[in-house]
């Protein structure tokens, strides 16, 4: 799919991968309509992108009503939705038994809501405003929907629970949403990143940031948000790319700690 001139709603728009994607989208002639909960962040992008480039809905990807809101706001900025890019997401660190007891059942509700279910219930809006138009090309693509994942889908270290469930779960999805959207066009794909410098890092001392560095396999540095977004826009324009989970990590293997 051509980005230019096509339509794009990305959640967590505002900062770290999100933000990359939206630049990326914008600087190939797409419009963007960005989902998250930092309004100064969100309307600091409109800004810089354009008011005629990009919009800002403040939505909560976990609240269907919230959602909704912001689809409505996307249809009426720009008409319709082409493409999909789900970037919202939290982490957090518990054992399932540590110190204090049990995995605390409201801490792991929340990042399975926001990761795995957030997700699911935009991309699920995105698809049926996606089937309502016609098709952009010869292959009868009308719409792309781009996960995000991570690593510790498959390599979740001590403590991480919930966030390897919420993102094993993306993962696991993938395929099954693919093809139950194949018949009306709509390809559906994961990335799964690594290491990568989003603001989840900034408080980290550069000592440490350094050892997770040389843990990578090559090159030997975190990954930069502009390279996850290049990735979502190869696979936005390549059409055969479907129902793939793709990771992208400089070849790490995430060890236990």
């Amino acid at each position: 799919m051509d980005i230019n001139g096509k339509v794009a709603v990305v959640t967590g728009g505002a900062s770290g991968i999100g933000q990359a994607v939206t630049r990326r989208i914008a600087a190939a002639g797409g419009k963007v309509v960005i989902f998250d909960l930092n309004e100064d962040a969100g309307q600091a992008m409109v800004a810089e992108l354009g008011a005629d480039n990009c919009v800002f809905a403040k939505v909560n990807v976990v609240d269907e009503d919230s959602a909704k809101a912001g689809i409505e706001a996307a249809v009426s900025a720009f008409g319709t939705i082409h493409i999909n890019v789900n970037c919202a997401g939290i982490g957090n660190a518990a054992k399932t038994l540590g110190r204090d007891g049990p995995f605390p059942m409201d801490v792991w509700s929340k990042v399975i809501a926001v990761n795995l279910t957030g997700t699911f219930n935009v991309l699920r809006l995105c698809a049926e405003v996606m089937a309502k138009h016609d098709p952009v090309n010869d292959d009868g693509s009308r719409g792309v929907i781009i996960n995000t994942a991570s690593v510790a889908a498959y390599e979740g270290q001590m403590g991480q629970a919930a966030y390897s469930a919420s993102k094993g779960g993306i993962v696991g999805m993938t395929l099954p949403i693919a093809r139950d959207l194949s018949t009306v066009g709509i390809r559906v794909n994961t990335i799964v990143p690594g290491l990568i410098n989003t603001p989840l890092f900034n408080g980290l001392t550069p000592e440490f940031v350094e050892s997770l560095s040389q843990s990578v396999l090559y090159p030997k540095r975190l990954g930069r948000p502009e390279e996850i977004a290049q990735l979502a826009t190869s696979i936005i324009d390549n059409d055969y790319i479907n129902g793939e989970c793709i990771r992208m990590d400089g070849g790490i293997r995430m060890q236990p700690r």
